[in-house]
C-alpha cells in the first residue's frame, strides 16, 4: 500500500471527488465564484496592467486551446490561464477566505478554465474540479495559519499565500480535468511546489507586481499538469517532507491537521467570503456602517467628527499614516482608505451599494469628500479584535454639531456565511462589472449560462461571448 502522505491523501480525495457526487451547498457555490471570476476578468481591462499582461499572452504564439477574456483569438492553455489569473486578480475584488485571508478563485477558477477547455471537459467536471482545487488551496492555507498570531505564516514570512497555495490547488484542478489518475495527482502537487511563488513586498511599498501572481499562479498549474502528464514526476513527501513544501514557504510551523481533518466529508468552499465592495476587505464593515448611517439620515453638513473603531491589526492598512488616508490620491489608494470608506457610504454609491465608479481618482480627490474625511478618527477596539480574523468588524460612531449622536456596529461581513450575497446580488455585481464592454443581452446569457453549469457541454461556450469587449473611456 502507498504511503499515506499528506500530499497522497489529497490526491486521494481529488480522484475520489470524480465519482461521489458534491454537496449542493458546494455546486451552488462554484457556479457563483465562476460568475464572480468572470466578471472581474472583464472589469480589469480599464487597467493598464491587464492590456499589457494580455499583449504579452497575445505575442507568444502557439496552439490555440483556450480563450482569454478580452482576447478575440485562442492561445495555449497555459497563456490563457495566465491571463485570466491576471485579470481576476487585478482589483481586489475577489473572494476571501477567512482567516487564511487567501483569494483561492482567483487562481483556481482561471487554471480550471482554460485546462478544461484544452481537454474538451463540460461544465460538471469543470465544477467538481474547482470544487477540489479551491479546497486544496484552503487547506494549504490554513496549515499556515497561525492562531497564535492570528495571521499566516506565510505572510509573516513575506510570502503571497493566495499564489503558493492558489497554485498548488489550481493543479489538481487542472490534473483532474486532464484526466490524471491518483498517482498522478500525487506527481502534480510535487511538480508545482517548485513552480509556486509570490513575494508580497508590494503591498508594503509599491508596485504592481502583485496582479501577476494569481495569473504567474494558473500558468504555474496548468504547466505542471500538462508536463505530469508527459512524464514528469514529484516527491510523494512534497508537503511534510524534511526539504518539502512546509519547510521551504513555513520553515516547518504546519498544521497537518488542516490538511486532513474532515477531508471530503467538511467543504470550506461554501463559507469562502464574497466581496460586495470594489475595495480592501477591512474596509467592508466601514462601508455597511456608512450605508447604514446613510439609510438613517444622518445630516452630513452638520457631521463634527466619525470615529471609526476596527481591529488593532488592520489600523496600519486602513488608517495609517492618517492624513494620508484622509487625503487618497487616487481611487487606488481610496481602496485602503478607512475615512474614505466611511464617506463613500455615508453618500451612496452604485452596485450593491458601492461599486468600481466610486472609487476613481477624481472621487479620491473631491473636495467635498476630503472635507467629511478630516473629520474621521481611526483607532483600535477591543471587541473587534476578538473577533479578527474570523470576520473584519466596524463601529462607527458619529457625533453632530448639534449634540446628537449616531452609532453603527458591523460586526460580521457581507458576503460571508452569515450575511451571503443572493444568486440576484451576484449577478447584479456581474452586471456592474461588464457595465460599458458587454451589452445586455450578452451579459445576460453569460449569467444565464453559468447558472446552468452543469447543463455545458463546452466550457468553451462560456467563453467566446467575453473575447471581444467594447473599448470604453473610465
Amino acid at each position: 500500500m502507498p504511503e499515506q502522505t499528506l500530499a497522497r491523501q489529497l490526491a486521494a480525495f481529488a480522484a475520489h471527488a470524480r465519482t461521489a457526487p458534491l454537496p449542493e451547498p458546494v455546486v451552488t457555490s462554484v457556479r457563483q465564484r465562476v460568475l464572480d471570476i468572470l466578471g472581474l476578468c472583464v472589469a480589469a481591462h480599464r487597467l493598464p496592467t491587464s492590456h499589457a499582461a494580455l499583449d504579452h499572452v497575445a505575442e507568444q504564439g502557439g496552439r490555440p486551446q483556450a480563450y482569454v477574456v478580452g482576447l478575440p483569438d485562442a492561445v495555449p492553455a497555459a497563456q490563457a490561464a495566465f491571463g485570466n489569473g491576471v485579470l481576476a486578480h487585478s482589483l481586489d475584488y475577489d473572494d476571501t477566505h477567512l482567516p487564511s485571508v487567501l483569494h483561492p478563485s482567483a487562481a483556481v477558477v482561471p487554471a480550471a478554465l482554460a485546462a478544461a477547455q484544452a481537454a474538451g471537459a463540460d461544465g460538471t467536471t469543470l465544477t467538481t474540479a474547482v470544487a477540489v482545487g479551491i479546497e486544496v488551496t484552503v487547506r494549504l492555507g490554513m496549515a499556515g495559519y497561525d492562531p497564535a498570531l492570528n495571521n499566516s505564516v506565510f505572510f509573516e514570512h513575506g510570502q503571497h499565500a493566495t499564489s503558493i497555495c492558489g497554485a498548488m490547488g489550481a493543479a489538481v484542478a487542472a490534473g483532474m480535468l486532464v484526466g490524471l489518475d491518483e498517482d498522478g495527482l500525487l506527481d502534480v502537487l510535487g511538480v508545482t511546489a517548485s513552480m509556486a511563488a509570490g513575494v508580497i513586498e508590494a503591498n508594503r511599498t509599491g508596485g504592481t507586481v502583485k496582479r501577476l501572481h494569481c495569473g504567474w499562479a494558473a500558468h504555474s498549474a496548468v504547466t505542471a499538469a500538462d508536463l505530469v502528464r508527459r512524464g514528469f514526476t514529484g516527491p510523494p513527501t512534497v508537503l511534510e517532507g524534511r526539504f518539502g513544501f512546509f519547510t521551504a514557504f513555513l520553515r516547518g510551523e504546519a498544521d497537518h491537521d488542516q490538511i486532513t481533518d474532515g477531508l471530503g466529508e467538511r467543504w470550506a468552499v461554501p463559507d469562502i467570503f464574497f466581496k460586495p465592495y470594489p475595495a480592501n476587505h477591512f474596509t467592508h464593515a466601514a462601508i455597511d456602517a456608512g450605508l447604514a448611517l446613510r439609510a438613517q439620515n444622518v445630516p452630513l453638513d452638520r457631521i463634527d467628527h466619525i470615529e471609526l473603531r476596527v481591529p488593532a491589526a488592520v489600523i496600519r492598512t486602513i488608517g495609517q499614516p492618517i492624513d494620508t488616508k484622509r487625503t487618497p490620491d487616487t481611487g487606488y489608494q481610496a481602496q485602503f482608505s478607512g475615512p474614505y470608506a466611511i464617506v463613500a457610504g455615508l453618500l451612496g454609491g452604485g452596485g450593491l451599494g458601492l461599486g468600481l465608479g466610486d472609487f476613481t481618482d477624481e472621487l479620491a480627490r473631491d473636495p467635498a469628500r476630503r472635507a467629511l474625511m478630516a473629520r474621521v478618527d481611526v483607532v483600535a477596539d477591543d471587541e473587534c479584535t476578538k473577533i479578527f480574523p474570523y470576520q473584519f468588524p466596524a463601529i462607527v460612531t458619529v457625533h453632530t454639531d448639534d449634540g446628537r449622536t449616531w452609532r453603527e456596529e458591523v460586526l460580521t461581513n457581507r458576503g460571508g456565511p452569515q450575511r451571503p450575497l443572493s444568486d440576484a446580488e451576484l449577478a447584479m455585481k456581474f452586471h456592474d462589472n461588464v457595465a460599458g464592454r458587454l451589452d445586455p443581452d450578452t451579459a445576460e446569457k453569460v449569467v444565464a449560462a453559468v447558472a446552468d453549469l452543469a447543463d455545458v457541454t463546452d466550457v468553451a461556450d462560456l467563453l467566446r461571448p467575453l473575447t471581444r469587449l467594447r473599448t470604453v473611456t473610465d
